[in-house]
């Protein structure tokens, strides 16, 4: 007996360290390069952020959500640990964004199959490289992008970011913008900032809508 509970109190022990280091992991691993923004306006969760001019690596990946933000993810990791001319590293940065390719032709009615539908997945390039200066792809499914300044509508959560947290606060940013008089601008962009192997209520993600400009003063 005192033997079993010597096992239970080392496994325990074990347990916890895991528990710590995850804990400990999620933020230092994301304490990486982000976009910066100027908040224009905060309400609770809810912010309008300006963004300035960005260059962004981003590939369009076609199937289920989550499925695609894996592969895009892959295949921008490749890019920037060294499948470029010539071979150089770019930093990581934070957060992974994904956005939904709408390309349906205007006609009626509109149906869409289940894991038919195109995203575009990207990662925003560090700050001190240019297109001049950044490496090109070797894989011709990667572009650089640059993005012109935007004025953002964003709310904030923690927790595990599945489809239908994804659909609850997308729909709760919707309703402020409508309540606010506020013009969205194409589809919703999901942020997350995290590894996988963060605790739930340690990870940050975001939807975000593009709003007029105006929204920003």
């Amino acid at each position: 007996m005192k033997w079993t509970r010597k096992k239970a109190w080392a496994l325990g022990g074990i347990v916890a360290l895991v528990v710590m280091a995850a804990v400990a992991a999620g933020p230092i691993m994301s304490r990486v390069e982000q976009p910066a923004y100027k908040v224009m306006y905060s309400d609770g969760a809810i912010e309008t952020r300006y963004y300035g001019p960005m260059i962004a690596a981003e590939v369009e990946v076609k199937g289920e959500r989550k499925a695609a933000i894996n592969e895009g993810f892959r295949l921008i990791a490749a890019y920037i640990f060294g499948e470029n001319k010539p071979n150089a590293k770019v930093e990581m940065t934070a957060p992974v964004q994904q956005q939904s390719v709408r390309k349906i032709a205007m006609t009626a009615p509109v149906t869409q199959q289940a894991g038919d539908e195109s995203w575009t997945v990207r990662f925003i390039m560090p700050m001190r490289w240019t297109l001049e200066t950044l490496p090109i792809p070797n894989d011709s499914r990667v572009t650089l992008k640059p993005l012109p300044a935007k004025c953002m509508l964003a709310i904030r959560f923690a927790g595990t970011a599945n489809d239908s947290v994804i659909q609850t606060k997308t729909e709760e940013l919707r309703k402020y913008a409508f309540n606010r008089k506020l013009t969205t601008l194409g589809e919703p962009q999901f942020a997350f900032y995290n590894p996988p192997w963060t605790l739930p209520l340690l990870r940050r993600n975001e939807v975000m809508f593009e709003v007029a400009a105006s929204s920003c003063g």
